[in-house]
């Protein structure tokens, strides 16, 4: 066993490249093993592995800087880097985050989770590291996977980069086939002999003979490059990145140690920004993720012998908000030829897939590019149809300007399907959707909504989509019941008064109404009486039935399943001109774990509300 005498980069350099190849099929087995038990990003950690070791046997970490990407690729870097002991822990409560971080080892230069930004943020590394003395030099590589290339801002910092010249290296790991068909004998000694030492030492010297010796020589320089590229554009797919400014190299086998390693030693005396394009499969190692990569791509425990994902057991009748606001949009486009699903890469995640499957011509996936699925969103509502836009509340914010820009300002009739609304659990920080209502709620005509259960998100869902306004409808990644339980039929900006009661208020939002409600049936048995407002609109709010009975009351409390600055709470104490209680999430960044466990360290929780209410009353009566 290698694996056991792994306890940082420097052990991995003592190995033989053959002994590397037997180290790859040890870190699988140990990916394999924790994820079955643990769920997590299984399918593309296993394609990264060589790529890793490759990286991490060539350079000088943590002085040379590796940023991934997303980073639900890096298992096998917290692996190498002294984080194999404690990787059982992967994503559970206290434990290794499933993501780079920042606070977890200093081989992780960011906390990421999100995608497109490895690039830009190696270049600023790259600027920074230009400032510093001679002494303070590191390499800067970025690892980036054909998913980056979707988004936008990955070619902002490529298109900065290149223009910039500055010295950076960008690993494109593809593992589509389509993007990279040119893996074969003549790509492979092309990218070979451009590698190599000698030929980058005669091509700078040519470069440099013509610049100071020749007259006109800066034309026959130019004539070499288009010679060069020419001859490469004839084999490799890297004429885009060469137009940015880069030298690229590839693609190669992503799993060949020896290839990977001996081209990044050649690549790392060359200067300037790079790209090595690396072809790899996907869940490489593990016969069902390779089989099925995009369901094992974040996956939950799952037996190791048949790849059977462990379902957990629920109440009878109860379903996801993601699958009711599937299967409803289903419902309602096969009545309206309008309506328009859009996603973000996220069909399965969302609950578009059973859309896709039945409206294949009105469901667009965009790529992870959030941005342009606003925005994109805003031309089909401008052309009279309703779009439905799905993202995860975390991934909207990379949108945020668009929502106002495009769609509010513009009072076009787009729905925002905020999906994992709240505590989104293991995936942790750059995860958790806690700020959606409030960068929302003060958005001027956009409708902000959040049901109580699945029947009020069905209710919900119908309404948008006769509104005719810019909506957003929160939900959390939770099971409810599915059983109908409608009350009056909703009107723009009306809450719902669930009881009435003498001695204090809770207006509770979305997911927090119905934990309001057994708190509330806590303190009933205890002799205390309370009203409970569903509050069903973050904005507009029902100020006009929130102000009348709150007026019979000495408490007020509100629930939100968000931060509690600039959240419903506050915008309700505003307007009251009173003391209320803000039951809700600190404005702080919440770390992963299940979502119970996290709702019950923050209070939010029957259990946890009923006390809160309880000693503020009993310190104040």
């Amino acid at each position: 066993m290698f694996l056991e005498k792994i306890n940082s980069p420097v052990d991995l350099k003592k190995l033989t490249i053959v002994e590397l190849g037997t180290l790859a099929a040890e870190i699988r087995s140990r990916l394999i093993e924790v994820v079955s038990q643990n769920g997590g990003h299984l399918a593309s950690s296993l394609g990264a592995v060589e790529i890793i070791i490759a990286l991490h046997y060539c350079l000088d970490a943590p002085r040379d800087k590796i940023i991934f990407d997303v980073g639900h690729q890096a298992y096998a870097h917290k692996i190498l880097t002294g984080r194999n002991v404690n990787f059982s822990t992967l994503r559970q409560f206290g434990g290794l985050s499933g993501f780079p971080s920042k606070s977890e080892s200093v081989y992780d230069p960011f906390t990421s989770g999100h995608s497109s930004n490895a690039v830009s943020l190696g270049l600023g590394l790259a600027a920074a590291r230009d400032l510093l003395p001679k002494e303070e030099q590191f390499r800067v590589i970025s690892v980036i996977g054909d998913g980056s290339l979707s988004g936008g801002l990955c070619f902002e910092g490529l298109n900065n980069a290149g223009h910039l010249k500055k010295d950076i290296l960008v690993v494109l790991n593809t593992n589509e086939l389509s993007i990279a068909p040119n893996v074969g004998a003549i790509s492979n000694y092309l990218n070979k002999i451009i590698s190599l030492p000698v030929y980058n030492r005669f091509h700078n010297n040519v470069e440099n003979f013509l610049k100071t010796r020749v007259p006109r020589g800066s034309r026959l320089i130019k004539l070499m490059a288009k010679f060069e590229e020419g001859i490469k554009g004839l084999f490799v797919p890297g004429m885009l990145f060469e137009e940015l400014g880069f030298r690229y190299f590839g693609p190669i086998d992503g799993h060949d140690l020896n290839k990977l390693i001996s081209t990044l030693k050649n690549i790392m005396e060359i200067k300037g920004p790079r790209i090595l394009h690396v072809v790899t499969k996907k869940g490489k190692g593990c016969e069902f993720a390779e089989n099925n990569p995009v369901k094992f791509h974040g996956i939950g425990c799952f037996d190791i012998n048949t790849g059977e994902v462990e379902v957990k057991k629920s109440s009878s009748g109860l379903k996801s908000y993601t699958q009711i606001f599937g299967d409803k949009l289903v419902q309602l486009a096969e009545k309206d030829s309008r309506i328009v699903a859009i996603t973000a890469a996220m069909p399965e995640g969302t609950g578009l897939d059973k859309f896709r499957d039945c409206f294949a011509a009105r469901f667009f996936d965009v790529g992870i590019a959030e941005p342009h699925a606003v925005c994109f969103a805003a031309g089909l509502a401008k052309e009279g149809f309703k779009p439905v836009v799905a993202i995860y509340s975390t991934f909207l914010q990379r949108a945020y300007d668009q929502i106002i820009e495009e769609v509010s300002l513009q009072e076009l009739a787009v729905i925002f399907a905020v999906d994992r609304a709240g505590i989104a659990g293991e995936d942790g920080v750059t995860h958790q959707g806690i700020f959606d209502i409030a960068y929302l709620k003060s958005i001027p005509g956009l409708v902000v909504m959040a049901p109580k259960d699945g029947s009020e998100l069905v209710q919900m869902l119908e309404f948008a989509v006769g509104l005719n306004k810019p909506v957003a409808i929160r939900y959390p990644r939770a099971n409810v019941s599915c059983e109908s339980n409608l009350s009056a039929p909703l009107k723009l900006g009306k809450a719902e008064l669930i009881k009435e009661g003498r001695d204090f208020t809770i207006i509770a939002l979305g997911s927090m109404v119905l934990i309001a409600k057994e708190a509330v049936e806590i303190l009933t048995k205890e002799g205390l009486s309370g009203t409970l407002i569903n509050g069903r609109f973050a904005a507009p709010i029902d100020m006009e039935l929130i102000k009348n009975i709150c007026a019979k009351t000495k408490f007020i409390f509100t629930a939100e399943e968000g931060i509690r600055e600039a959240g419903f709470g506050s915008a309700i104490a505003q307007e009251l001109g009173r003391q209320v209680v803000r039951i809700g999430l600190p404005s702080e960044f919440i770390p992963h774990g299940p979502r119970e466990v996290l709702l019950e360290k923050y209070g939010l929780t029957a259990a946890g509300i009923a006390a809160d209410i309880r000693r503020r009353i009993k310190n104040n009566g």
